[in-house]
C-alpha cells in the first residue's frame, strides 16, 4: 500500500500569530550612533537620524516607532548607552517588533553583548536588521553571520583602542600635559595647546592652600567655600572634603605633571585602576605655569603627612593646632573663645584635658598675642647660630637622606618573599589535585603562609621608615631654605617662620615656655 502524505500549509504567521490573511503593520524602530564628538560624526549622526525615519515611514506595512540614538558612546559595552537601553527596554516590553540599524559595529563591538542581546530580543519575537551586512536575525544564516561580524567589530575595536592609547603614551613621552578643563580649577587650554592659568580660579586654589597651611582642614576649608558661593571644579554648589584634598595633593598646581597615574586594564569593560607600576609613568618639570611655588606645595604635602600621623588629635583651628603641649599631660592646647557674644571676646588657648579627670592640670591659659611675641623672642635666640644651625642641619640631611642601608634590607626580604611564594606555588601545583595528599600538607602551607606574612610586615615596617626618613629629609630641607632666606631677626610674628621651624612649644605650670625646633635646638622664651 502507498503512502500518502498531505502538506497542511501554513495558516498562522509565527511572527504575530495572527492568521495569514490577518494585516498587521511591524512596528519599526531605527538605532543610530556616532562614537566621538567630532564635528563631521554630528553631521553623520543627524544624518543616520534622518534616513532612518523616512526609511521606516516610506514601507507601508511598517508603522515608525521611534530613532533611538546615542552621541559620543561606544559600542565596546552597552553599559552606559542609554539610547540603547531604552530601545532594548521598549522591545522586551512588547513596543517594537523590528530594529533597523547601519551595521553590526554600530549594534555593538562586543561579541558576547551582542549575541546576548540578539537572542534575548528572538525570545520576544523582536528582529533586527543590519543594513549593510543585509542580515536578517531571523534568518537561519543569521546568528552565524553576526558572530562573524561581531568578532570582526571587536578585534577592530580592540585595535582602535591601543591606536589611541599609543598615542596617548607618545603624548606622555613627549611631555604633552592635557588637563580634563570642564572640571579642573585653575586652568584653561591655551593657544599652544597647554594649560593656561584662570586668574579668579587661581586665586581660589591660593585660598584653599594658604587655609590649609594657617591650620584649618578639608573640610572647614569645604565650608568656607560653600559660605562664599564658589562653584566647585565640576559647577556644583556642593564642596567636600575630598574635592579639596585632590586640590591639595594635585602636583599640577605646582607647574609639574605625573601623567598615567591610571590607567585602563580592558578595551571592553572600560575598567580603569590605579596605575601601581604596570604601565609606565612620565614626570615632567615645569611642564606649565604654576599656580602653587614648589616649596609651598611642598610644605603642604608635609603638613599633610603630620597630621595624618597625628590622627584624631589634630583639631584644625589655627596655625597653633597640635604645636602646643602640655607640660602636665602631654596633651595638645586648643582654642577656647571667652565672652564671645560681647565686646570683651578674646581667644584663648588652654590644655583640652585641663577640666577632665580628677587631676586638673596646672598650665595657664594663653593668648595668642602671647604666643606669638614669645616666638619672636625665641627665634631672635636661635637666628644667632644661624649658620651653625644650616651647616648640622645639611649633615643631618645628608645622612637621613642615605637609605641605601634599608633598600638593602627590603631587596633581601623581598627575594625571600619570592622563594616563599615560589615553593607554596610548588606545593599547590604538586598536590592541590592529587586525591592523595600527604598528611601535613595543610601544615606545611600554614607553615609558608606564616613566614611570607612576617617577612612582608617587616618590608612594610621598612618602607615605613624608609619614608618616614625622606619626610623627615624633606622638612629640613624647607626648614634650610627658610631660614635661609631669612636675613635678619623679625619683630613681628611670621606664621611661614612658626610653621616651617617649629616641632613643638612645652607649656609649664610656672609659665615657662619652651619652643623645640624641627633640629632638635630647644630654646626657653
Amino acid at each position: 500500500m502507498a503512502r500518502t502524505v498531505t502538506m497542511i500549509p501554513q495558516s498562522i504567521n509565527p511572527l504575530t500569530h495572527l492568521p495569514n490573511d490577518t494585516i498587521v503593520k511591524r512596528r519599526v524602530a531605527g538605532y543610530a550612533r556616532v562614537s566621538t564628538e567630532q564635528e563631521e560624526q554630528q553631521t553623520s549622526y543627524a544624518a543616520q537620524v534622518d534616513y532612518y525615519t523616512k526609511y521606516i515611514k516610506k514601507h507601508g506595512e511598517w508603522e515608525f516607532v521611534k530613532v533611538y540614538t546615542d552621541e559620543g558612546i561606544s559600542a565596546t559595552n552597552t553599559k552606559h548607552r542609554d539610547g540603547f537601553n531604552s530601545m532594548i527596554a521598549d522591545a522586551l516590553d512588547g513596543k517594537i517588533d523590528l530594529i533597523i540599524t547601519k551595521s553590526v559595529s554600530r549594534f555593538a563591538r562586543n561579541t558576547v553583548d551582542s549575541l546576548s542581546t540578539i537572542r534575548k530580543l528572538k525570545e520576544h519575537n523582536v528582529e533586527c536588521y543590519f543594513e549593510k551586512e543585509q542580515i536578517w536575525t531571523f534568518d537561519g544564516k543569521g546568528e552565524l553571520l553576526i558572530t562573524i561580524m561581531s568578532s570582526l567589530a571587536q578585534e577592530e575595536s580592540r585595535s582602535i583602542s591601543e591606536n589611541v592609547t599609543w598615542g596617548h603614551r607618545k603624548r606622555m613621552a613627549d611631555g604633552k600635559v592635557s588637563l580634563p578643563y570642564s572640571s579642573f580649577l585653575g586652568y584653561k587650554k591655551g593657544e599652544d595647546g597647554l594649560p593656561e592659568i584662570v586668574p579668579e580660579e587661581a586665586e581660589i586654589i591660593r585660598f584653599i592652600y594658604k587655609s590649609y597651611m594657617e591650620g584649618q582642614t578639608t573640610y572647614s576649608i569645604s565650608k568656607a567655600l560653600m559660605n562664599r558661593n564658589v562653584l566647585s571644579p565640576c559647577g556644583k554648589k556642593k564642596w567636600y572634603a575630598s574635592t579639596v584634598e585632590s586640590i591639595l595633593t594635585n602636583e599640577k598646581y605646582k607647574g609639574s605633571a605625573l601623567l598615567q597615574k591610571k590607567f585602563t586594564t580592558d578595551f571592553l569593560t572600560k575598567k580603569v585602576k590605579v596605575n601601581e607600576g604596570e604601565v609606565p609613568q612620565y614626570w615632567i618639570e615645569e611642564s606649565h605655569p604654576a599656580i602653587i611655588s614648589p616649596e609651598d606645595f611642598e610644605q603642604v604635602q608635609l603638613e599633610m603627612a603630620r597630621r595624618k600621623k597625628l590622627g584624631k588629635q589634630y583639631s584644625g583651628n589655627s596655625l597653633f593646632a597640635a604645636k602646643i603641649v602640655c607640660a602636665d599631660c602631654g596633651c595638645f592646647f586648643g582654642s577656647k573663645v571667652w565672652h564671645s557674644t560681647s565686646k570683651y571676646r578674646r581667644v584663648i588657648w588652654q590644655c583640652n584635658n585641663k577640666f577632665k579627670g580628677q587631676q586638673l592640670c596646672s598650665t595657664p591659659h594663653l593668648y595668642e598675642d602671647e604666643i606669638k611675641q614669645r616666638f619672636v623672642n625665641a627665634f631672635a635666640i636661635y637666628f644667632h647660630s644661624k649658620d651653625l644651625i644650616i651647616e648640622t642641619c645639611q649633615k643631618l640631611i645628608d645622612t637621613i637622606s642615605d637609605t641605601s642601608a634599608i633598600d638593602k634590607k627590603i631587596e633581601k626580604f623581598s627575594q625571600e618573599l619570592s622563594v616563599i611564594e615560589n615553593a607554596n606555588r610548588e606545593l599547590v601545583l604538586k598536590f592541590a589535585q592529587s586525591p592523595k595528599r600527604p598528611t601535613d600538607y595543610d601544615e606545611r602551607r600554614d607553615v609558608l603562609s606564616k613566614e611570607y606574612d612576617e617577612k612582608f610586615s617587616r618590608v612594610q615596617k621598612l618602607e615605613q621608615k624608609r619614608t618616614d626618613q625622606l619626610n623627615r629629609a624633606d622638612t629640613l630641607q624647607s626648614m634650610v631654605q627658610q631660614l635661609s632666606e631669612t636675613k635678619t631677626i623679625i619683630d613681628t610674628f611670621d606664621d611661614s617662620l612658626w610653621r616651617t621651624l617649629i616641632e613643638k612649644v612645652t607649656v609649664f605650670h610656672d609659665n615657662r615656655m619652651i619652643f623645640q625646633f624641627l633640629d632638635g635646638t630647644e630654646i626657653e622664651a
